[in-house]
C-alpha cells in the first residue's frame, strides 16, 4: 500500500477508536452523575410507586452495559433518542441548534483565520520592532482574559453604552443574513479575540523557523525583498503547522462555544446542552457530548491529513 494511503487509513482507524472511547466516557460520565432523572421529572412530591414505574419505563433499572449498547445501537442508526423532559426527538431538536452553532463558528473562523495569518506575517516582517511587539502584546492580553469576561465587557461597553450591537444574540429563520450577522457580531468578536493569539503566534513561529533555512538565505542573496521571501518561500513551506493549528482552533470554535452561547443567550448546541444539564436530561447530554466529540476528532483528523499531504517526504517517498 502507498505510504500516504497507509497513513490515512491509520488516522481514520484511530479516529473511529477515539470516537468509540469518547462514547464510553460520555456514557459512564452521565451514568455516575448524582441525582435521579425520575425524581427530576416527577418532582419531590412523587410517590415511591410512581418513581419505580417511571424508572422501569425509562429503562433505568436495566444493567448499564445493556443501556450503553442500546444507546450506541440507536446512534449508529441515526436515532439519538428522546428528551426525557419534554418528549421531543433529540435529532430534530439538535438539527436547528447545530446549524446555529456552525453558523456562529463559520463567521468567527472567516474573520479570525485570515486576520491571524495576516498579523503573523506582519509580525515576521517587522520582527522585534514595534509592530511585532504591539501585535504580540494585544493578542497575548486577549488570550489571557477569560472569554466570558471579554463577552461581558464588550456587552457593557459596545452594546449598552454605545448601542452599536445587540447584547443578546438571538437569531431565527425569518431573519435576513444582515440581521443575523448584526445579532452575532459580539459573539464573533469574542471568539476571534480568543483564538487569534494562538493562530497568530503559531504562524509567526512557523515562518521564523523556515526563515532560518539555507534556501531562504540564498533567496535573500538574490536580491528578493523580505516580503517576497516570506510570500514565495517561507509561507508555502510553513503551511503544514499553520493549517494544523488553524484546524485545532476551528475545533475549539465549534466545541468551545458553550460559554459564549450562554453569555449571549445564543440558540446553539451549547445553550441547549446547558439547559438540559440543569434538568439532568441524560439522553440530550449524551447526544450533545457525542456530537462535540465527533466534530473535535474529525477536525483533528483533517489537520493530521493536511499535515501529511503537505509533507514532501511523505508525498514523494524514496
Amino acid at each position: 500500500m502507498h505510504p500516504i494511503l497507509k497513513l490515512l487509513a491509520q488516522r481514520l482507524a484511530l479516529g473511529i477508536v477515539l470516537l468509540f472511547a469518547a462514547s464510553v466516557l460520555i456514557f459512564v460520565g452521565t451514568t455516575i452523575l448524582p441525582g435521579d432523572v425520575a425524581q427530576s421529572i416527577l418532582g419531590q412530591s412523587a410517590t415511591p410507586q410512581a418513581l419505580a414505574n417511571l424508572r422501569t419505563e425509562l429503562g433505568l433499572n436495566d444493567p448499564p452495559v445493556a443501556r450503553y449498547f442500546a444507546w450506541l445501537g440507536g446512534v449508529l442508526q441515526g436515532d439519538l433518542g428522546t428528551a426525557l423532559t419534554n418528549g421531543r426527538d433529540i435529532s430534530e431538536s439538535l438539527g436547528g441548534r447545530f446549524r446555529n452553532t456552525m453558523f456562529l463558528a463559520f463567521w468567527a473562523a472567516l474573520v479570525s483565520v485570515p486576520l491571524a495569518i495576516l498579523l503573523g506575517l506582519i509580525a515576521v516582517r517587522f520582527r522585534d520592532r514595534w509592530p511585532d511587539k504591539l501585535i504580540s502584546g494585544i493578542t497575548l492580553t486577549s488570550i489571557s482574559i477569560p472569554e466570558f469576561l471579554i463577552g461581558y465587557v464588550l456587552m457593557f461597553f459596545v452594546a449598552v453604552k454605545l448601542g452599536w450591537a445587540p447584547s443578546v444574540a438571538m437569531i431565527n429563520d425569518s431573519m435576513t443574513l444582515g440581521q443575523k450577522l448584526n445579532a452575532i457580531s459580539l459573539p464573533v468578536a469574542v471568539l476571534t479575540l480568543v483564538v487569534l493569539a494562538h493562530m497568530m503566534r503559531m504562524t509567526r513561529a512557523a515562518i521564523l523557523n523556515v526563515m532560518q533555512s539555507a534556501y531562504i538565505e540564498t533567496a535573500e542573496l538574490k536580491g528578493l525583498s523580505t516580503f517576497e521571501v516570506i510570500r514565495k518561500h517561507a509561507f508555502p513551506n510553513a503551511i503544514a503547522p499553520i493549517v494544523n493549528v488553524v484546524m485545532l482552533n476551528l475545533a475549539y470554535l465549534v466545541v468551545g462555544v458553550v460559554v459564549i452561547e450562554v453569555v449571549f443567550v445564543y440558540p446553539g448546541m451549547g445553550q441547549y446542552l446547558v439547559d438540559h444539564v440543569s434538568k439532568r436530561d441524560v439522553p440530550v447530554v449524551q447526544a450533545c457530548g457525542l456530537i462535540f466529540a465527533a466534530v473535535y476528532i474529525v477536525l483533528n483528523m483533517v489537520a493530521d491529513i493536511v499535515s501529511i499531504l503537505a509533507n514532501p517526504r511523505l508525498r514523494h517517498p524514496k
